[in-house]
């Protein structure tokens, strides 16, 4: 079985995260990507009440079979560390490095080197990265770089962070987020006070 684990706040979770899931299954031949939002995460603030952005993600991820969700990091509370998750999930399945992967956005590459036990990490799986525009590789420490495998897919210019900012200032994020994650968004109100 070879499992992809794709980690973050998904405040919401958009098009692009749904895309770069798609298109790097079809690419690498996972048998699954999980998606696993972090209960708090330790690189970011603002977001979202954890429930809301639990039931968004169920929304946006329904009806893939190539999809799961991954509540461990919820259900463990406090910090959510990407080496513990990966550790459990290497155990419970009893995968080695050729066939567990975890996906990360270029923005969050900057601050790998800061995260707890990134050589570890880099150790135990394989950390394949999708570049966002702005990317520089001349940034990233040299001891991560030799160890990553970027993502042969497009680039989409999407974030959490813009859909956010937009539905506060009134703005459609229509085409930005599954139709069904952004009736959710309204029923509740959620980022009004967010950008």
């Amino acid at each position: 079985m070879k499992v992809c684990l794709f980690g973050g706040t998904f405040d919401p979770p958009h098009i692009g995260h749904l895309l770069i899931a798609q298109t790097i299954c079809e690419v690498e031949a996972f048998d699954k990507i999980m998606f696993i939002p972090a209960y708090e995460p330790p690189h970011k603030i603002f977001t979202s009440p954890v429930e809301h952005r639990l039931n968004m993600l169920k929304i946006a991820i329904a009806n893939n079979p190539n999809f799961e969700l991954c509540d461990l990091e919820i259900k463990r509370k406090g910090i959510s560390y990407s080496i513990d998750t990966i550790n459990y999930i290497k155990n419970q399945f009893t995968l080695d490095k050729p066939e567990l992967f975890y996906l990360m956005g270029s923005d969050s590459l900057s601050d790998f080197h800061t995260w707890k036990n990134a050589e570890e990490i880099l150790n135990i799986c394989q950390v394949i990265v999708a570049v966002r525009p702005g990317f520089k590789p001349s940034e990233i420490q040299p001891w991560v770089l030799k160890k990553i495998q970027f993502a042969n897919i497009p680039r989409f210019e999407i974030s959490s962070t813009t859909i956010r900012s937009r539905w506060t200032q009134g703005k459609t994020i229509r085409y930005m987020v599954p139709l069904d994650v952004w009736d959710y968004i309204n029923k509740q109100n959620l980022f009004q006070n967010k950008k």
